[in-house]
């Protein structure tokens, strides 16, 4: 098939057992100081007004539900003046216990890298590795089992991924992005299981299309009106799948594979260009 064809969605069989949710550690941050007053991607206009209490709001809904599914929420304090803060994803990556720090790209989110370093710090992290080339945390970079696959295009320097392989000790597969509108991985691909993912094919270039084929033959192909709600920014225990509400053709999709998809309203925070997988950090301890 030449990369360049267009690729439809195609059944999947059923699952042969039940699946099963696994318990989480996740990091979270409140969005104290949440506020849309600059632009760094298309989904930010400052014009437009934001209504913190609203986002809070939302962020206490989502974060009570993780609990409500058996996951544990660690919250790290919102710092005035940045307030992109609440979007954890990016904050750092968290493999087997070792914590690749975040270097972001714009000078607005650039206190965010040290502010999330210093919580890991305190928090008894000690094989930490602040990068020498920019990356936005887990925007970028999505462990699906012992592969992480990682983004570039707009916010990482692909420099970066042999970084992080080098670091983890684990293969890293580099994926590009070209539509400014999903400028970090994590809202153009999300990971399902160890084996699985689901993800919007127009969003990477014809050579990514193809890896991504390649290593997932049987992914959830997401549509272009899914996409466009930011379905993808999603989070999955491996049973449990939070993704937007207004991503319904994904939801469908995913029950078919025997999933739970569960609708989360973060339409506030949509306005700074972020949803459920970029509230999220998933710390991944050496036990887990």
């Amino acid at each position: 098939m030449p990369v360049t064809e267009v690729i439809n969605p195609q059944p999947a069989p059923q699952p042969a057992a039940p699946r099963t949710a696994r318990p989480r550690r996740l990091l979270m941050c409140r969005p104290n100081h949440y506020d849309v007053y600059y632009s760094i991607n298309p989904w930010m206009h400052p014009e437009k007004p934001v209504d913190t209490g609203l986002a809070v709001l939302q962020w206490e809904r989502l974060r009570e539900l993780y609990m409500s599914l058996g996951h544990t929420v660690e919250v790290i304090d919102s710092l005035p003046g940045l307030p992109d803060m609440v979007f954890a994803a990016n904050g750092a990556t968290v493999v087997d216990g070792k914590v690749l720090a975040a270097r972001f790209r714009h000078m607005e989110r650039t206190a965010e890298g040290p502010g999330y370093l210093a919580w890991f710090q305190r928090n008894g992290y000690q094989d930490v590795l602040w990068p020498e080339f920019i990356n936005e945390g887990e925007g970028d970079y999505l462990p699906v089992g012992r592969r992480i696959l990682a983004g570039t295009g707009f916010r990482t320097d692909q420099r970066s991924h042999y970084e992080a392989q080098e670091f983890f000790g684990l293969p890293v597969t580099s994926l590009t992005l070209v539509n400014p509108r999903h400028y970090h991985l994590d809202t153009a691909l999300s990971v399902l299981s160890d084996t699985e993912i689901m993800y919007w094919p127009e969003a990477f270039t014809p050579g990514s299309q193809a890896v991504l084929r390649e290593l997932y033959p049987n992914a959830v192909l997401a549509t272009a009106d899914d996409a466009a709600v930011f379905g993808l920014n999603a989070f999955s225990d491996g049973y449990n799948v939070l993704l937007p509400q207004a991503a319904s053709g994904l939801s469908e999709q995913l029950k078919a594979r025997g999933f739970n998809p569960i609708g989360v309203d973060l339409s506030e925070l949509l306005l700074a260009g972020g949803s459920v997988k970029c509230c999220t950090l998933e710390l991944r301890d050496r036990d887990s």
